[in-house]
């Protein structure tokens, strides 16, 4: 598209940054007046605003899949409604999985026009996660779903508002198949106001600069965003690369499933091609499609332009290819609850295919899964259902020149945070014994990856439920440049009377008073040739307990003389020919 360029650069900027502030209130309204712990404290959740044409103009940093998704949903509601079946007021709420905009029933869209002098300007989208949307299972997302009529509601883009009022019915179907209808209504409410601070803020930026301004300057930077992904690309390696990975199982717990992907750089295109996949799964690891196409944008906007500003420009040279029937592009009815399974596979299978091209980028392979953890049930003193919902942080790859982080959520996560001990203790009725780094033995190497977390929750409940899908269980991450591999997650339940069950997920499984639920997140893969480690690197690793002198020995070729606890004392040598 070619601009007529009439506005100075410095008020097409402040124009943009002002319209990402609307973003960024929208988020900041909805996590401050919130009820569930997963959203104020976690931030499970994204906004974005698009404008009348569903293309992305602004967003505020939360959960990449759930904010790359928003344009699909706006589309939705476009190809359902049209411009004019949307009125001022009106709130549309989507979260089917087989629709454009969806992840999981849990993830729930809600989009909202915003007008200015009588007309649709602009779009106003955000996306949550609620704890319970119905379903057969408490929390809704089942890693034993055999079909999507099992893990809740589906809402195919209808209105919720209509004139700013609350529709009735639909709050009485969500309140007679939920849980915990009060503390879902208040997030539903929450995330509806939130949209309406940011059409507020919106208001007030043209009414400022004057539509016609405003509506030039997002025609000018959206385009200024795709010529500098142009840019970047140009100084990309071109070529055609490929990697392939294998997610643990289908699911169910069958065979492991292949994931391959093309990646075609030339001067103009990044090209992502999923040909070769798996097919549709029996079980709930399936991603539906705009969930995929979303991992595939941060994928690029990682390698592209990592500080650029993200935009329906910066991802016009992206196309992404995905195969019917594949487990990244599902047939209804199969379940999706655990999506995030292969859907992280989709974004670390592109950076393993440009990892030895664009070193100075991309680092080995990380923990991956979301980790997701529902820990649930009755509470004894009050009588109503409890809800800790939260993925769980672990280890990053090394880099070249630096080691991997420590303690981290997985690139599909982005900004969400962990449950703070604080509020887990004082919400649910369970203890915190346990939260440490995850010191084991892998993900070695020049530059060695960062360790995971291990969590321990002991119930004090009388009963409760967990459900826990803990992806990369037998496959670890992936090292790089002759760097070892990461180390896998797992979940263990250790009851009181002694009995330890470790694997990769848990459904609904009954744990009583004084058992304890131990997530392990794993390590992520080393960089480099391990013998050629700093040596004082190594030294410092074995005096902060990362790895004890006999690794330091084996596999740095480094021998810690005298006291290892006396820095001043000690000293290295190499043990290299």
């Amino acid at each position: 598209m070619t601009v007529k360029r009439t506005i100075d650069p410095f008020t097409v900027e402040v124009i943009k940054r002002a319209l990402i502030s609307a973003a960024e209130q929208m988020f900041v309204a909805f996590g401050r007046t919130s009820k569930s712990s997963v959203i104020y404290e976690v931030l499970d959740y994204g906004c974005a605003v698009t404008d009348a044409n569903a293309r992305m103009i602004a967003q505020a940093n939360g959960i990449p899949p759930f904010i790359g998704v928003l344009t699909d949903a706006v589309k939705e509601v476009l190809y359902k409604f049209g411009l004019d079946g949307i009125g001022e007021g009106d709130v549309v709420i989507l979260n089917d999985p087989y629709m454009g905009g969806a992840t999981h029933q849990n993830d729930v869209v809600l989009v909202m026009p915003v007008f200015y002098e009588g007309h649709p300007i602009m779009f106003a989208a955000s996306k949550g996660h609620w704890n319970d949307i119905g379903g057969k299972d408490p929390g809704s997302w089942s890693p034993d779903a055999t079909e999507i009529y099992q893990e809740g509601l589906q809402f195919p883009a209808v209105k919720l508002f209509e004139n700013g009022k609350e529709i009735q019915g639909i709050v009485d179907i969500l309140t007679r198949n939920i849980r915990i209808p009060e503390m879902i209504l208040g997030d539903m409410r929450a995330q509806a106001a939130s949209l309406q601070v940011a059409a507020n803020r919106i208001t007030q930026i043209c009414d400022k600069y004057g539509l016609d301004t405003v509506l030039e300057s997002i025609e000018i930077y959206l385009e200024q965003g795709k010529q500098e992904a142009l840019e970047e690309l140009k100084g990309l390696p071109k070529g055609e690369f490929t990697a392939q990975e294998y997610i643990d199982d289908d699911g169910l717990g069958g065979d492991p499933v292949l994931v391959k992907v093309k990646v075609t750089i030339t001067d103009d295109e990044f090209i992502v091609d999923y040909t070769g996949t798996g097919k549709t799964c029996r079980g709930p690891i399936n991603a539906p499609l705009s969930a995929l196409i979303s991992t595939a944008k941060f994928a690029y906007k990682a390698v592209v332009s990592p500080h650029g500003s993200s935009n329906e420009g910066l991802f016009a040279p992206l196309k992404v290819i995905v195969p019917e029937d594949t487990v990244f592009n599902p047939k209804r009815p199969a379940p999706i609850s655990t999506y995030w399974e292969s859907d992280s596979y989709a974004g670390d299978v592109v950076w393993k295919a440009l990892a030895d091209v664009i070193s100075e980028r991309i680092t080995a392979g990380h923990f991956l899964s979301v980790c997701g953890t529902t820990v649930s049930g009755i509470d004894d003193q009050s009588g109503e259902w409890f809800f800790s919902v939260e993925p769980n942080a672990g280890g990053w790859g090394a880099g070249k020149g630096k080691d991997g982080e420590s303690g981290l959520v997985c690139s599909g996560d982005g900004e969400t945070y962990v449950l703070s001990i604080e509020v887990a203790e004082t919400r649910y009725p369970f203890i915190v014994d346990q939260f440490a780094l995850n010191i084991v033995d892998g993900g070695h190497g020049q530059w060695r990856g960062g360790y995971g977390l291990v969590k321990d929750y002991r119930i004090t409940n009388s009963k409760a439920f967990v459900t826990a899908s803990f992806g990369r269980n037998k496959f670890p991450p992936w090292g790089l440049a002759d760097g070892m591999l990461g180390t896998p997650n797992a979940v263990e339940v250790r009851t009181a009377d002694g009995n330890v069950e470790q694997r990769g997920r848990f459904s609904k499984e009954e744990l009583m008073a004084g058992d304890v639920v131990r997530f392990i997140t794993g390590m992520g893969g080393g960089y480099g040739d391990p013998m050629k480690r700093d040596p004082q690197a190594v030294l410092d690793d074995v005096l902060d307990g990362y790895i004890t002198p006999e690794i330091a020995r084996k596999v740095y070729g480094v021998a810690v003389v005298g006291d290892p606890a006396g820095i001043d004392e000690a000293e290295t040598r190499r043990l290299r020919e």
